[in-house]
């Protein structure tokens, strides 16, 4: 009887099997992304409809942070003009105000200087018909030399304009100085609320669908009950059955956040020229701005963690009580 030789199974060593393992992971997830890709593709309307609801309740605080950002922008094309006022003594002569206007134009945190007579004041005040009576019954002109400052564009913030104030009051000429930053101070406490209130609406409406992808992922796990059943009884481990609703919760708070970027394109798409027309009004170059590619980076990325967070806790809610059966 001839000699027939066995064959050999060959197995792979451990190294090649430690090898294969991120691509087979990496292939076993794109698999489950595929297909519950598909699944979501076979009923457009409901899911259309699920990804609308999480793109609003995404855009309204998205939508609010680039209007504050926007806020921000036409701050910066704000010039503090004459926004301190130095009142100098009676005795001052004009002389020594012009070489004090002077000294203080040479300073590098002053941008622009400009010298108010007693003379030139008052009669800007005649010019006013609510004081034009009152200044008719003076007798001599009460009014000092003023020196309207311009500070210099660094100095923007609040702080830094008090400085400037305290030092020019000591000056020995001076007898006092009149800052005006309230519409500063004002402007800044608008832009602080609406950055807090950014934040309070994106924490609210994050709630929002967080719930809205539990309950979507909770119907999805109903209608699929039994499949799932069947994966349990023959071994599947919970990983394995975690993982394409996982991958529907991503899916559903990425078109989710997709959605929100199409709405607040659009709406901003729809205001570029009224507020273009309104800024050549005021003789302001201002144009509205969008999300650039970070922020909608971000915007995407938290809603893909929302959307696998929601359906993380459901379906981690689901097998607790299928365990405990």
């Amino acid at each position: 009887m001839p000699f027939v030789p066995e064959r050999r199974q060959r197995k792979r060593s451990p190294e090649r099997r430690t090898l294969l393992r991120p691509f087979i992971w990496l292939s076993q997830h794109l698999q489950s992304a595929l297909s519950s890709l598909g699944q979501l593709r076979r009923s457009p309307l409901a899911t259309l409809m699920t990804a609308a609801v999480i793109g609003i309740a995404l855009a309204l605080p998205a939508s609010l942070y680039v209007f504050a950002r926007n806020l921000q922008q036409l701050s910066g094309t704000w010039q503090p003009t004459a926004a301190l006022s130095l009142f100098l003594h009676l005795d001052v002569q004009q002389p020594q105000a012009e070489r004090l206007a002077q000294r203080l134009l040479d300073k590098p945190d002053i941008q622009s200087v400009q010298l108010i007579l007693p003379d030139q004041a008052l009669e800007s005040l005649k010019s006013d018909p609510a004081f034009a009576e009152a200044i008719a019954q003076l007798p001599e002109n009460p009014l000092p030399i003023v020196i309207a400052l311009a500070p210099a564009p660094r100095l923007a913030d609040p702080e830094s304009l008090e400085a400037l104030a305290d030092w020019l009051s000591s000056l020995p000429e001076v007898e006092f100085a009149r800052l005006d930053t309230r519409w500063m101070q004002r402007f800044q406490g608008i832009l602080a609320l609406v950055e807090r209130l950014v934040l309070l609406l994106a924490f609210a409406l994050s709630g929002g669908v967080l719930l809205i992808i539990g309950n979507t992922i909770r119907l999805e796990i109903e209608n699929r009950r039994e499949e799932i059943e069947i994966m349990d009884l023959v071994g599947a481990t919970p990983g394995f059955i975690r993982r394409p609703f996982l991958y529907i919760g991503i899916w559903y708070g990425l078109l989710g956040g997709g959605i929100a970027w199409v709405l607040i394109a659009f709406s901003l798409f729809l205001l570029q020229e009224p507020v273009a027309h309104l800024a050549q009004l005021y003789q302001m170059d201002f144009h509205l701005k969008g999300l650039e590619a970070k922020e909608l980076g971000t915007l995407l990325g938290g809603s893909a963690g929302l959307g696998l967070l929601g359906s993380w806790l459901s379906v981690g809610r689901h097998l607790q009580t299928a365990s405990t059966r």
